[in-house]
This record gives structure tokens, C-alpha cells and sequence, in this order.
């Protein structure tokens, strides 16, 4: 009696890959008939499609930069500015976000009363209003209030408050970035308490039990032993706070930092270039979400406990 190989069409690995092949040639189909229309359509306008226009004079200041920029320099090098000023919004409002709210999500266990529901009330009211009100709030009814450069306000000599922003010894900081900074880090920082909170919560009361009976003060047993463990419950949430800080960072300008799509905006009000101009943001947005994907990733795979 001879064993009979099944047809394929009953083995579930063909069917898998038969169903993710139709979903690619469905998004080649798709693409391809998006993409005639935008061809269409510029060629109905007038308008010839490429980046040829990258290298023209882009004529147009940019208020703050980290290199050195002249209106002289062309679109490519002024969108190389812009992009520099959202990495510097986005890694130093990762950082910021992260002591926030790693800070009130362990608050919000505390035994203290005041504590805790001070810490309740901030996430709260930050995380259930708009951002983009929350960054005006900080534009229009924080830095602009305060008394201008002659007569700002000093903090123990080592800050200085004024309408020009935040002076520290090294360096300063624009109103606008100051804003910026701060609504995005105590806004995303409200999400992230909550994320810690649970993630803390998750751990078995056993392991904090386990930790006094050594002989650990509650401050050791939280770094050492109940942290580590619900790491592996808040990175993966946490990735996505960190996505949504990159992408929010976008709201620059409504307060008038020029970030890349600030940069891009004015690109594209300049040289009609929208469909280029758009594609070189999306492009932009999606590599700086990989990055930060890939890197927390690595980061979460050596959290993991490993099996042996």
C-alpha cells in the first residue's frame, strides 16, 4: 500500500503564501493606478514631475539652525536643516519623555496621597486635552508672557526666563523650541505613566515581597527587581510613544519651528512641487519611525527572558 502526497491545494503553507502574493500584486495594482492618475493630472496641469528643483536657491531664511544656512543655499541643503531641527526636537524629547514618564508612572503607586494624586491629576489633564492646544498654551500663555531679555526672570543663577526663551550657560533656547519641547514631553510623558504604571502592576506581588524579605529598601526593589521585569511589559507600547513624539513633532508648525515639514511647507509654496515634496516627508517620517522601531526592538529582545 503506497502513501499518497495530499494535493497542494490542501497543504496551509501554499494557501499562506498564495494569500500574501495576492495582497502584494493588489498593492502593485493599486500603486500603479494611483500613480497614473497623479501623472495625469500634473500633465493636464502643466507640471513636469521630479526633484530637479532640489538644487535652485531656495531664497528664504530659516529663524533657527544648528549649521550654518544662508538663503543663498539651495532647497536640498535648507530641508538637511530642517531635518536636523527635528532630530534635535525628537531625541531630546525622547530622553525628556522617558525620566517624565517613567517619574509619574512609579508616582502613581506611591503611598504618599499627594504624590500620587498630584501625579493622577497631570495625566489626566495632559493626556485628555489637544496637544496642539497644549504647545499654544505654552507659546502664547508661557513664554510670551514672560517679562522680556533686560528684565528676565532668574532661577538660582544657573536659568534665565525671558521672551527669548531659556538661557542656561552652554547655551539657549528658542520660545519656540522651548514650547515645542515641553508640550510634547508632558503630553507623550502622561501616556507613558500610564504605560509604566501598568507594567509595574503586571509583575507578581511575590517578586516586591520576595525583595523586602532580602532585606531591599522599596526604592532597591523597584530598580532592581521590579523594573527589569516590567520592562518587558512597557517597551512595546512604549515604542509607539516614542513614534507618536517623532510624528507629533510635525505640529512645529503651528508655533513656527522650522522643522522639516515647516521647511517643506515653504518649499512647496515656493515651487509648486507638491507631490515631490510630499513624498520626500513621508519618506523622511518613515525612515525616522524604522529607526526608532528597529532600535527599540533590539532593545526589548534583550530584555526577554531566556529560555533554555
Amino acid at each position: 500500500m503506497t502513501n499518497s502526497k495530499p494535493p497542494f491545494w490542501r497543504d496551509n503553507r501554499f494557501w499562506q503564501n498564495a494569500i500574501q502574493l495576492i495582497f502584494v500584486f493588489l498593492a502593485v495594482f493599486v500603486f500603479v493606478i494611483f500613480w497614473g492618475n497623479v501623472s495625469r493630472n500634473l500633465q493636464q496641469l502643466g507640471i513636469q514631475f521630479g526633484f530637479n528643483f532640489l538644487k535652485q536657491q531656495a531664497s528664504f531664511d530659516i529663524g533657527e539652525t544648528l549649521i550654518n544656512y544662508k538663503p543663498t543655499d539651495a532647497y536640498n541643503y535648507a530641508l538637511l536643516v530642517g531635518l536636523v531641527n527635528s532630530l534635535r526636537i525628537a531625541i531630546m524629547g525622547i530622553f525628556l519623555t522617558t525620566i517624565v514618564g517613567i517619574t509619574a508612572g512609579i508616582a502613581r503607586l506611591s503611598d504618599n496621597w499627594l504624590v500620587r494624586n498630584i501625579t493622577v491629576i497631570y495625566v489626566e489633564v495632559f493626556r485628555n486635552t489637544p496637544l496642539l492646544l497644549q504647545l499654544l498654551f505654552w507659546y502664547f500663555a508661557v513664554f510670551l508672557s514672560f517679562p522680556k531679555a533686560e528684565n528676565k526672570i532668574s532661577f538660582l543663577g544657573f536659568a534665565n526666563f525671558s521672551q527669548n526663551g531659556i538661557q542656561l550657560p552652554w547655551f539657549t533656547l528658542s520660545p519656540e523650541f522651548s514650547s515645542l519641547l515641553l508640550g510634547l514631553t508632558f503630553y507623550t510623558g502622561a501616556f507613558i505613566a500610564e504605560i509604566v504604571r501598568g507594567g509595574i502592576q503586571s509583575v507578581p506581588t511575590g517578586q516586591l515581597e520576595a525583595a523586602k524579605s532580602l532585606g531591599l529598601n522599596p526604592g532597591l526593589a523597584m530598580r532592581l527587581v521590579i523594573f527589569p521585569q516590567a520592562l518587558r511589559v512597557i517597551i512595546p507600547p512604549l515604542t509607539s510613544q516614542y513614534l507618536n513624539l517623532t510624528k507629533n513633532s510635525s505640529l512645529a508648525i503651528a508655533i513656527g519651528y522650522p522643522d522639516i515639514y515647516f521647511v517643506a511647507s515653504t518649499t512647496f509654496n515656493q515651487t509648486g512641487k507638491a507631490v515631490e515634496v510630499m513624498l520626500l516627508i513621508m519618506i523622511t517620517y518613515l525612515t525616522l519611525s524604522l529607526i526608532i522601531s528597529l532600535t527599540m526592538n533590539l532593545f526589548n529582545r534583550s530584555v526577554q527572558i531566556k529560555e533554555r
